[in-house]
C-alpha cells in the first residue's frame, strides 16, 4: 500500500575549507584538515543523491563524525573542553526558516547540524520508497526502519548533543524543543503507518487494526499541538498534514472499531462508530485541501487524490451500509446519540525509535597529533570563514513527485 509524506526542505550550509594555516603544525595535523573537508562535502552530496541507500549514507556519515569528533572529545586527558572545538565557523539554515541561516563558532553544532541533516535525509528516503508504485516487503521494512533511526538520531541529538551547545537554539529554529519534538513524534506516526498497512494486507483481527490506528492518531495529534506556538508562516503547512493524518487515522480507527463491535452483536454501537468515521474522513478530506492551499515550506501533493485516502473512503462507505442493513433485518438495535469511547491499546506494532550512537573516534585523531594543532601560531583566519552577510545557496533537491498509486499492497 503506497504511502504520502510531508517533507520540509533540507538544511543547507555553507563550505567549510578547514584551513588552519600555520595552526595545523604536522602532517598529520594537515591531513586530517583536509580529511574533514573532503568527508564533509562527500557527505553532503550523498543527501541529494539518488543512488544513495542507508549503508552509503551510514558510511559516509561515520567518515566525517569520527573525525569532527577530534575537535569535541578532549585528547590531551583533562576535563577541560578540546582546544579545537571553538577554531572554525560553521552556517546552517533551518527546515522551516528559508535561507535565513545560524551560525556558530563551534563543533558541536556541526555535528548537531550535520546529524540532523542525516536524519531528515532517512526520512525522505524512506519517503520516496514508500511511493514507490509496487513495494515490495523488504522494501517496506527498509522504510519502517528508515523512520525509526530518524526518530532516534532526533532524539539523540535532543538528549545528548544539543544540551551541549554555548549558544542555545533560537525560537522556530530546528535545535529547539518544539520542532525536534514534532520531528521525533512524526517518524513514529509515519513508522506505525507501515505497520498498520501490513496488518491490514494480513487480514489481522481488527480490534489490532483499531488500536494501532487510534494510536497513531494521536501521535499525529501530539506532534500538531506541539507546534501550535511557532510561527504560522513557518509551521502551518506542516501542521496541516499532521491535522489531516489525525484525522484520517481516526477515521480507520473509528471503522475497524466498528467492524469489532458488529461482530460482538452491536450493531447499534457499530453504525455510529461507522457515522463518526465517515465525519472524521470527511474532515481529513477537507484538510487535504486546505493543505494543498498553505503556502509554507515542504512538498505539495494531493493526498486526497491517492488510492490510499480513496480507499479509506469506500472502506467506510461498505461497512456502514453492511451494518445498516444487518440493523435493519437483524438486530433492530437504536443507534446512539455519542460515539463510542476509544479507549484502545495497541499491544503489538507501535513503533520505537532506533537508538543511534557515533562512531568511535578516527586513529588519525592520536594525543600526538592533537598536540601539533597551535592556537597560538596562526590568526584564526578571518578570511576563510564565511561572511555574516553571505547567503547560503538552498540545496537543490531532486524533484520527486509523488508516483500514481496503483493501488498495489505490500507483496
Amino acid at each position: 500500500m503506497a504511502h504520502w509524506f510531508h517533507r520540509n526542505p533540507l538544511k543547507a550550509t555553507a563550505p567549510v575549507s578547514f584551513n588552519f594555516y600555520g595552526v595545523a603544525g604536522s602532517p598529520a595535523a594537515n591531513k586530517i584538515c583536509n580529511d574533514l573537508r573532503t568527508t564533509r562535502a562527500r557527505l553532503l552530496e550523498m543527501f541529494t543523491d539518488l543512488t544513495c541507500n542507508p549503508e552509503i549514507m551510514k558510511n559516509a556519515t561515520d567518515a566525517y563524525f569520527s573525525l569532527l569528533q577530534g575537535f569535541i572529545i578532549s585528547l590531551d586527558g583533562s576535563t577541560q573542553e578540546n582546544k579545537m572545538r571553538f577554531i572554525q565557523n560553521f552556517k546552517w539554515t533551518d527546515t522551516l526558516q528559508g535561507n535565513t541561516p545560524s551560525a556558530q563558532q563551534d563543533a558541536v553544532f556541526e555535528l548537531v547540524s550535520m546529524a540532523f541533516n542525516v536524519a531528515i535525509w532517512y526520512t525522505k528516503f524512506a519517503s520516496r520508497l514508500a511511493g514507490k508504485e509496487n513495494i515490495t516487503e523488504a522494501e517496506a521494512k527498509d522504510v519502517h526502519r528508515s523512520l525509526k533511526v530518524a526518530a532516534g538520531i532526533f532524539k539523540n541529538l535532543k538528549e545528548v548533543h544539543i544540551p551541549r551547545l554555548i549558544t542555545p537554539a533560537e525560537k522556530g529554529r530546528d535545535l529547539e524543543p518544539r520542532v525536534i519534538d514534532a520531528y521525533i513524534i512524526q517518524c513514529q506516526a509515519e513508522a506505525q503507518e507501515v505497520t498498520i498497512a501490513r496488518a491490514i494486507e494480513l487480514k489481522h483481527n481488527a480490534t489490532l487494526i483499531a488500536a494501532l490506528a487510534f494510536e497513531t492518531a494521536n501521535f499525529y495529534q501530539k506532534a500538531d499541538h506541539t507546534l501550535n506556538t511557532l510561527e504560522p508562516e513557518c509551521s502551518s503547512k506542516w501542521r496541516k498534514y499532521l491535522q489531516l493524518k489525525q484525522h484520517f487515522y481516526m477515521a480507520y480507527a473509528y471503522c475497524y472499531h466498528g467492524q469489532t463491535l458488529l461482530a460482538s452483536d452491536k450493531c447499534g454501537e457499530a453504525i455510529r462508530s461507522l457515522q463518526e468515521a465517515e465525519k472524521c474522513y470527511s474532515r481529513a478530506e477537507a484538510l487535504c485541501k486546505e493543505y494543498r492551499q498553505t503556502k509554507g515550506p515542504g512538498s505539495t501533493a494531493k493526498p486526497s487524490e491517492q488510492l490510499f485516502f480513496l480507499k479509506l473512503g469506500g472502506l467506510i462507505k461498505n461497512t456502514l451500509e453492511k451494518c445498516q442493513r444487518e440493523n435493519g433485518f437483524i438486530y433492530f438495535h437504536k443507534v446512539p446519540a455519542e460515539p463510542p469511547q476509544l479507549e484502545l491499546k495497541a499491544s503489538y506494532g507501535l513503533a520505537e525509535p532506533v537508538a543511534f550512537e557515533l562512531p568511535a573516534l578516527s586513529e588519525q585523531c592520536t594525543p600526538e597529533v592533537y598536540a601539533t594543532f597551535d592556537l597560538t601560531k596562526g590568526a584564526k583566519n578571518d578570511k576563510a570563514k564565511p561572511k555574516q552577510e553571505e547567503e547560503v545557496k538552498p540545496v537543490k533537491e531532486p524533484d520527486l513527485k509523488p508516483q500514481k498509486d496503483t493501488g498495489c499492497v505490500i507483496s
